[in-house]
Protein backbone atom coordinates (compact mmCIF):
# COMPACT_ATOMS: atom_id res chain seq x y z
CA UNK A 1 0.00 0.00 0.00
CA UNK A 2 2.75 2.13 0.68
CA UNK A 3 4.53 1.61 -2.36
CA UNK A 4 1.09 2.93 -4.32
CA UNK A 5 0.49 5.98 -2.41
CA UNK A 6 4.44 7.39 -3.04
CA UNK A 7 3.14 6.38 -6.89
CA UNK A 8 0.43 8.65 -6.39
CA UNK A 9 2.49 11.67 -4.97
CA UNK A 10 5.09 11.59 -7.78
CA UNK A 11 2.42 11.55 -9.93
CA UNK A 12 0.71 14.52 -8.56
CA UNK A 13 3.78 16.17 -8.63
CA UNK A 14 4.84 15.88 -12.18
CA UNK A 15 1.47 17.18 -13.19
CA UNK A 16 1.73 19.67 -11.04
CA UNK A 17 4.71 21.10 -12.25
CA UNK A 18 3.72 20.35 -15.76
CA UNK A 19 0.51 22.71 -15.50
CA UNK A 20 2.90 25.00 -13.92
CA UNK A 21 5.10 25.17 -16.52
CA UNK A 22 1.62 25.35 -18.90
CA UNK A 23 0.47 28.20 -17.53
CA UNK A 24 3.68 30.36 -17.01
CA UNK A 25 4.09 29.96 -20.64
CA UNK A 26 0.39 31.08 -21.89
CA UNK A 27 0.11 33.94 -18.75
CA UNK A 28 3.17 35.10 -19.96
CA UNK A 29 2.48 35.59 -23.51
CA UNK A 30 -0.92 37.11 -22.62
CA UNK A 31 0.76 39.65 -20.10
CA UNK A 32 3.13 40.19 -23.16
CA UNK A 33 0.41 41.06 -25.62
CA UNK A 34 -1.49 43.00 -23.19
CA UNK A 35 1.72 45.18 -22.35
CA UNK A 36 1.73 46.06 -26.28
CA UNK A 37 5.09 43.92 -26.84
CA UNK A 38 4.16 41.94 -30.00
CA UNK A 39 4.94 38.01 -30.54
CA UNK A 40 6.29 36.80 -33.58
CA UNK A 41 3.21 35.93 -35.97
CA UNK A 42 1.56 39.83 -35.22
CA UNK A 43 5.20 41.16 -36.26
CA UNK A 44 4.85 38.45 -38.97
CA UNK A 45 1.38 40.11 -40.31
CA UNK A 46 2.43 43.29 -39.85
CA UNK A 47 5.42 42.77 -42.58
CA UNK A 48 3.04 41.10 -45.04
CA UNK A 49 0.96 44.04 -45.08
CA UNK A 50 3.34 45.87 -45.97
CA UNK A 51 3.80 46.46 -49.89
CA UNK A 52 6.51 44.97 -51.58
CA UNK A 53 8.88 47.05 -54.80
CA UNK A 54 10.25 44.88 -56.83
CA UNK A 55 11.45 45.27 -60.33
CA UNK A 56 9.59 48.56 -60.98
CA UNK A 57 10.41 51.21 -58.05
CA UNK A 58 7.06 52.91 -58.21
CA UNK A 59 5.02 49.87 -58.97
CA UNK A 60 3.86 48.41 -54.98
CA UNK A 61 2.66 44.72 -54.80
CA UNK A 62 1.81 42.37 -52.04
CA UNK A 63 3.94 40.07 -50.50
CA UNK A 64 1.64 37.22 -50.81
CA UNK A 65 2.39 36.98 -54.69
CA UNK A 66 5.55 34.75 -56.24
CA UNK A 67 7.39 35.79 -59.09
CA UNK A 68 6.56 33.71 -62.16
CA UNK A 69 10.24 33.79 -63.51
CA UNK A 70 9.49 31.79 -66.76
CA UNK A 71 6.86 34.53 -67.51
CA UNK A 72 8.90 37.57 -66.51
CA UNK A 73 10.76 40.07 -69.21
CA UNK A 74 12.40 43.09 -67.77
CA UNK A 75 14.38 45.38 -69.90
CA UNK A 76 16.32 48.22 -68.64
CA UNK A 77 18.01 51.10 -71.01
CA UNK A 78 18.39 55.04 -70.57
CA UNK A 79 17.74 54.84 -66.69
CA UNK A 80 14.53 53.30 -67.40
CA UNK A 81 13.09 49.91 -66.48
CA UNK A 82 10.60 48.53 -68.47
CA UNK A 83 8.72 45.06 -69.66
CA UNK A 84 6.32 42.54 -67.83
CA UNK A 85 6.63 41.29 -64.00
CA UNK A 86 4.32 38.18 -64.19
CA UNK A 87 3.37 37.05 -60.41
CA UNK A 88 1.04 34.46 -58.91
CA UNK A 89 -0.44 33.87 -55.78
CA UNK A 90 -3.45 32.47 -53.62
CA UNK A 91 -5.04 36.42 -53.61
CA UNK A 92 -8.52 36.92 -54.29
CA UNK A 93 -9.01 39.46 -57.85
CA UNK A 94 -11.07 41.79 -55.92
CA UNK A 95 -8.77 42.69 -53.39
CA UNK A 96 -5.34 42.89 -55.73
CA UNK A 97 -7.99 45.52 -57.64
CA UNK A 98 -8.16 47.74 -54.39
CA UNK A 99 -4.69 47.01 -53.72
CA UNK A 100 -3.88 48.52 -57.19
CA UNK A 101 -6.29 51.32 -56.80
CA UNK A 102 -4.86 52.24 -53.73
CA UNK A 103 -1.00 51.67 -54.12
CA UNK A 104 -0.70 53.12 -57.43
CA UNK A 105 -2.35 56.77 -56.12
CA UNK A 106 0.00 56.56 -53.38
CA UNK A 107 3.10 56.69 -55.80
CA UNK A 108 1.28 59.26 -58.16
CA UNK A 109 0.34 57.47 -61.15
CA UNK A 110 -3.08 58.18 -62.49
CA UNK A 111 -5.63 55.64 -62.89
CA UNK A 112 -6.31 55.75 -66.89
CA UNK A 113 -9.48 53.49 -66.72
CA UNK A 114 -10.15 49.72 -66.17
CA UNK A 115 -12.38 46.71 -67.03
CA UNK A 116 -13.28 43.75 -65.13
CA UNK A 117 -15.02 40.31 -66.30
CA UNK A 118 -16.25 37.16 -63.99
CA UNK A 119 -12.59 36.02 -64.45
CA UNK A 120 -10.58 38.85 -65.24
CA UNK A 121 -9.54 42.77 -64.54
CA UNK A 122 -7.50 45.00 -66.25
CA UNK A 123 -6.25 48.61 -65.06
CA UNK A 124 -4.21 51.53 -67.40
CA UNK A 125 -2.16 53.58 -65.45
CA UNK A 126 -0.38 56.67 -66.66
CA UNK A 127 2.60 58.56 -65.15
CA UNK A 128 4.13 61.51 -67.04
CA UNK A 129 6.33 59.51 -68.49
CA UNK A 130 5.47 55.98 -68.43
CA UNK A 131 2.77 54.06 -68.87
CA UNK A 132 1.53 50.65 -66.50
CA UNK A 133 -1.04 47.90 -67.30
CA UNK A 134 -1.99 45.80 -64.71
CA UNK A 135 -3.52 42.41 -65.96
CA UNK A 136 -5.21 39.79 -63.16
CA UNK A 137 -6.49 36.82 -64.32
CA UNK A 138 -7.78 34.37 -61.85
CA UNK A 139 -8.05 30.64 -62.14
CA UNK A 140 -9.03 27.84 -60.15
CA UNK A 141 -6.00 27.71 -57.97
CA UNK A 142 -4.26 31.11 -58.40
CA UNK A 143 -4.26 34.38 -59.23
CA UNK A 144 -1.93 35.28 -61.81
CA UNK A 145 -0.76 38.85 -62.29
CA UNK A 146 1.14 40.56 -65.08
CA UNK A 147 2.34 44.24 -64.06
CA UNK A 148 2.98 45.74 -67.57
CA UNK A 149 5.59 49.13 -67.69
CA UNK A 150 6.91 51.34 -70.81
CA UNK A 151 7.92 54.53 -71.49
CA UNK A 152 5.60 56.87 -73.02
CA UNK A 153 6.46 57.60 -77.21
CA UNK A 154 9.31 60.23 -77.45
CA UNK A 155 7.92 63.25 -78.18
CA UNK A 156 4.45 63.38 -77.25
CA UNK A 157 3.54 64.73 -73.78
CA UNK A 158 0.82 63.02 -71.82
CA UNK A 159 -2.35 64.75 -70.78
CA UNK A 160 -2.62 63.70 -67.55
CA UNK A 161 -4.22 66.45 -66.03
CA UNK A 162 -7.42 65.51 -67.80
Amino acid sequence: MKFSIKKFKCLQIVVGMLMTVFLLFTGCAGMLNSMGVSSDTSAQSEEASIPLYRDFEDVAIPRELKEDKKSTYIIESAGYRSGILALKGRVERNSLIDFFKDNMSKDNWKAITSFKTPKRAIMLFQKENRWCMINITEKEINTYIEIGVVPTIAGVEPDIDK
